[in-house]
């Protein structure tokens, strides 16, 4: 049994180099998003999917909190992309993007994400099949949850660069 906070390892590694977290609560989605935030650098490129209440949005707040911008981390449904600057001088800040209602390459380009691609952090809702061409390398984030609880499965997979190396640096 885990109290709040207190989410449990992860599960024994995946072939592809990724990692695996059950998260008995939306809090500890948050706390893994926090720690996931101290193995971020400029130019990384985050990839979150999952079905509507999967905690995308909670882990990026986690990634806010962690990384200490500025402002309140909402879902960017309907402005699709918020920018959130650092609160300290020379930390990240973090794109915020909701690809949902995108549907084409074109699209995503139209946004000009790359632009502050390489002094950022982008985390981008929905992107996946749209957004992996913004960086080199990029981090998979696949989020489900219990249809009868509030426990979700994170399933971090990394795409190229040193994102299997830097994924051992999580508990």
């Amino acid at each position: 049994m885990h109290g709040p906070g207190r989410r449990p390892g992860p599960e024994p590694r995946l072939a592809t180099g990724g990692r695996r977290y059950l998260l008995p609560t939306p809090q500890d989605t948050h706390d893994l998003g926090v720690e996931l935030a101290g193995l971020l650098r400029r130019g990384d490129l985050l990839v979150l999917a999952g079905p509507l209440g999967a905690g995308k949005t909670a882990l990026v707040q986690g990634l806010g909190a962690g990384l200490g911008v500025q402002g309140r981390i909402a879902s960017p449904t309907f402005v699709i992309a918020r920018v959130h600057e650092s609160g300290h001088p020379g930390g990240l800040g973090l794109v915020h993007v909701d690809a949902y209602r995108l549907g084409s390459l074109a699209e995503v380009d139209d946004l000009d994400l790359d632009v502050d691609a390489a002094s950022t952090v982008t985390a981008v809702e929905w992107g996946a099949g749209l957004v992996e061409q913004l960086a080199d390398a990029h981090l998979a984030i696949e989020l489900e949850r219990d249809a009868d609880s509030e426990q979700r499965t994170a399933t971090l997979v990394p795409h190229g660069g040193d994102w299997s190396q830097r994924l051992q640096q999580l508990r």
